[in-house]
């Protein structure tokens, strides 16, 4: 959770120097292949991330789901191992050192619908964060493959992010 913290703190940093020096703001430039393959490993620690802090708290509804998140990761991890040894783009180094489980609700004021919620809300942001960087990196893509590959991830994130939302409209 730090690292996602990290990068927005140093997207609005970076947005405040480039508005006050008159540059081109970050959002506006496409993200690298480095960039991308960083954004989506972070995501997929935060799938399992999701699925420890199910294990911990969640009903059956939250554990199946994330258990099924933690799979998809894993295979988009797979699926992306190839890629970035063929273009040579490497993560940049550093985890989330912060528990998704610490992040969703703290465990003394943790009840089983306020986790269900919580659990559903805290995965917008995030599919949200990974669908914008995939968006914006295939506006100006280094990398065939890895464009490929996010033209294929794209749907699915969507759909994703939509089940998410309605079911936490529902809860």
């Amino acid at each position: 959770m730090r690292i996602f913290v990290a990068i927005i703190l140093a997207f609005i940093s970076t947005a405040a120097l480039a508005d006050s020096t008159g540059e081109q703001r970050t959002r506006d430039r496409a993200p690298s292949a480095s960039d991308v393959i960083t954004g989506l490993y972070n995501f997929s620690r935060f799938q399992q991330g999701l699925l420890e802090s199910a294990d911990l708290k969640g009903n059956a509804e939250v554990r199946n789901l994330a258990a099924l998140r933690a799979e998809e990761a894993a295979k988009r991890d797979k699926a992306l191992k190839p890629i970035q040894e063929a273009i040579g783009a490497e993560p940049r180094a550093g985890g989330k050192t912060t528990s998704v489980g610490a992040s969703l609700v703290e465990p003394e004021t943790t009840d089983g619908p306020t986790y269900v919620r919580t659990f559903y809300a805290s995965q917008i942001p995030e599919y949200e964060s990974a669908i914008e960087l995939l968006d914006r990196y295939l506006k100006g893509p280094d990398s065939t493959a890895l464009a490929a590959f996010a033209r294929e991830q794209l749907p699915m994130l969507r759909a994703q992010v939509e089940d998410a939302e309605r079911t936490m409209a529902d809860k």
